[in-house]
């Protein structure tokens, strides 16, 4: 989710304020911070799905909302991100957050989530890194960070977090619920636990279940970060700036961004060129799509928790609808209001087949909507042209 570049220096050098200036052992937001503008919702224990400990204490959901909610309470819309986003959907890079909005291309005046009409809601999701209760945050018994004693939480304990931050804020039913990726699991987990709440749904190139090839990428990337001596096991934070998991999640970052990006297009922008003039046969230059892929690993690590990463992979990985539903279809069948669902044609991570059977179980589906890319997955924030169309055209017939 970030933006374009390319880099010329290696992949684990430092970018920051200053030269030479050293990755943090992690970019968790941390009591203390600057809060921005989150807010904050403290929902106490929370009952866990596959935890053998039972609950999470003392948690807490970091949000941040956008615009008025109406007396008939009908305008509310809620936007889930997915694995690196977190409760900034909308507004510029400032104080508190480290980048602009995640999806400024579809969320402000003149768009179709605008917070001129709507009621506008964003949070972190539990095991997050944004000001939610995640790895970073302190251990109710002695303050220290949570890391490798953070439990398993599932994409329904996401969900449930998200359903009682709902209820704090008095909102019987949202209008819309959408999200990509991630965002978009949830937004079906939703809809399978509490189909009454939620007015219509649009999941953007996400789907019903994981896949295994879905969940065989994700592993080589948790195996990425738990392989880098500097996790040392999870429990990092103590560590200094530069001595802490960053080569880990950097690769992780690197084998998650080629899925998001399209065999065509990394071949057409980049072929065989080299990075400025040093020749990469054994020379010591780079590949130009190295070079892209190690920028887009040091923004990560300079933003971004390996701990928390972990967490959210294998909340992905446990997503599926029909678990103890009676399949996919069977749990979305529940549902029938209405749904835009949104692939994109060039998506090797979640492919149109996931987005498909979505549309096909989904009653209130009028339609796959296909966002047309050689870009991959990330052609729902590069595409913005057409997903603003589509959304558009789903928003006023709400």
């Amino acid at each position: 989710m970030d933006d374009d570049g390319i880099e010329t220096d290696a992949w684990a050098a430092d970018e920051g304020p200053g030269p030479g200036a050293p990755i943090p052992a992690s970019a968790a937001w941390r009591e203390g911070d600057h809060p921005g503008r989150r807010k904050f919702f403290r929902l106490g224990d929370m009952p866990l799905e596959a935890d053998p400990r039972g609950t999470l204490p003392d948690v807490v959901l970091a949000y941040e909302t956008w615009g008025e909610l109406n007396a008939a309470k009908d305008n509310a819309i809620y936007i889930a991100h997915a694995l690196t986003g977190d409760s900034h959907v909308f507004g510029p890079a400032e104080p508190g957050h480290h980048t602009g909005g995640w999806w400024n291309a579809m969320v402000g005046p003149d768009k179709p989530i605008n917070p001129e009409k709507h009621f506008i809601v964003c949070a972190n999701v539990v095991g997050g890194c944004q000001g939610s209760t995640g790895p970073a945050s302190p251990h109710p018994e002695d303050g220290r960070p949570w890391g490798s004693r953070f439990p398993y939480v599932t994409m329904r304990d996401m969900a449930r977090a998200e359903i009682a931050l709902m209820d704090f804020l008095e909102i019987d039913r949202w209008r819309l619920m959408t999200g990509p990726s991630m965002g978009g699991m949830r937004a079906l987990e939703w809809v399978s636990m509490v189909p009454e709440r939620v007015g219509a749904i649009s999941p953007v190139g996400s789907t019903g279940a994981t896949t295994a090839d879905q969940i065989a990428w994700s592993t080589s990337q948790i195996a990425a970060i738990q392989a880098d001596p500097r996790f040392r096991g999870g429990d990092y934070y103590d560590a200094a700036d530069g001595d802490g998991p960053h080569v880990g999640i950097g690769i992780a970052r690197m084998i998650a961004h080629t899925t998001y990006r399209s065999a065509g297009e990394l071949n057409d922008r980049f072929g065989r060129s080299y990075q400025g003039d040093g020749d990469p046969l054994g020379k010591g230059g780079l590949f130009s799509v190295q070079s892209y892929l190690q920028h887009h690993a040091r923004k990560l690590a300079r933003r971004f928790d390996a701990n928390t990463y972990v967490t959210l992979a294998q909340a992905i990985q446990s997503h599926d609808v029909g678990r103890e539903r009676g399949g996919v279809e069977t749990a979305l069948a529940r549902y029938a209001s209405p749904a835009l669902v949104i692939a994109i044609d060039s998506d090797r991570l979640y492919p149109m087949q996931n987005s498909q059977r979505l549309d096909a179980a989904l009653s209130g589906s009028d339609g796959i909507k296909v966002v047309h890319s050689p870009v991959g997955h990330d052609g729902f924030l590069v595409e913005a042209a057409q997903m603003i169309a589509f959304m558009e055209e789903f928003e006023r017939s709400l």
